[in-house]
């Protein structure tokens, strides 16, 4: 099975979109922002938590990036008016970092000055190595300037990763900690799933003994069961930590988790740029490309 996941994997730029769309709606909460209200409120019920992301990145005009920054500011006011658990994610290609460093800045300061004026959190979440540094400086700036109510996202492949926590702990960011997404060179980031497991056990390690916030971003099981060892080790409580995971994976998993009485956070995206998402996720999760397979041989049904 395995072998044909990657196959599938392989061939998956001339899967149909449709097949796509169909299989990712199991990921996504769908085009509007009402999608994400509910399923967030769906969330709650489980007594868990959401992060809510607005689809879009590597925006190549100001306009778009304009766009998206009036959809995010939209989602602030649905997580007050609301009264979600939730926060906002942003990436900060989809807000014009890629553009011009100070139209980006601006356009994601604005949002973090509202959600902080609401009482709200925003997460810049970690796109690919060309934006690692830009994406550190936005955070140091927003917290220069006395912004507290922003996080940031540390990849567990980059080499790199290590000297990051630590230069900064200074600050006391909330870090989530994930493994990695985009394909990167061997130069700069550890290519093997187990040497990447274990740069990622060491980096919650120093997150923990540094007394920085974890946010624990995997579906990997080896790592979950590492991670409660890690919390009872430090002996944390229940809110000086949290899991993440992305909505429609693992589902039982996180179910369990939070009977367990673990906070924990789903990840939330909502929008019309689905596709470019759900090819990276399914890159990610061979697992998943089952369910592409299943849709392929059942497309006329």
């Amino acid at each position: 099975m395995e072998l044909l996941n990657q196959i599938i994997i392989k061939l998956m730029p001339m899967v149909p979109k449709s097949i796509i769309r169909r299989v990712s709606r199991r990921y996504i909460a769908g085009d509007y922002i009402q999608d994400a209200i509910r399923v967030s409120q769906e969330i709650m019920k489980l007594n868990g938590m959401t992060t809510i992301d607005v689809l879009g990145e590597f925006v190549t005009t100001r306009e778009m990036a304009l766009k998206e920054a009036e959809m995010c500011s939209k989602v602030l006011d649905a997580i007050w008016e609301h009264r979600l658990d939730s926060y906002l994610s942003v990436k900060p290609t989809s807000l014009g970092i890629g553009i011009d460093f100070e139209f980006g800045y601006s356009n994601i300061r604005k949002l973090v000055e509202k959600a902080n004026n609401l009482g709200l959190f925003v997460r810049l979440d970690m796109e690919n190595s060309p934006y690692t540094d830009s994406t550190f400086e936005v955070f140091r700036k927003l917290r220069s300037e006395g912004f507290q109510n922003v996080g940031i996202v540390v990849q567990a492949y980059l080499y790199r990763s290590e000297s990051d926590i630590k230069n900064l702990a200074p600050l006391k960011p909330s870090i989530r900690l994930c493994k990695g997404i985009y394909r990167e060179s061997p130069t700069i980031a550890i290519q093997d799933r187990e040497g990447i497991r274990n740069n990622f056990k060491k980096l919650l390690n120093l997150i923990l003994e540094l007394g920085l916030y974890p946010a624990i971003a995997t579906h990997d099981e080896p790592l979950i069961k590492y991670s409660i060892e890690l919390v009872e080790k430090y002996k944390l409580k229940r809110e000086d930590y949290e899991f993440q995971m992305l909505l429609g994976v693992r589902e039982e998993r996180r179910n369990e988790l939070l009977r367990l009485g673990h906070r924990l956070r789903v990840y939330v995206p909502f929008g019309e740029d689905w596709y470019g998402y759900s090819t990276r996720r399914l890159k990610e999760n061979p697992d998943i490309a089952g369910y592409i397979f299943k849709a392929l041989l059942f497309k006329n049904g």
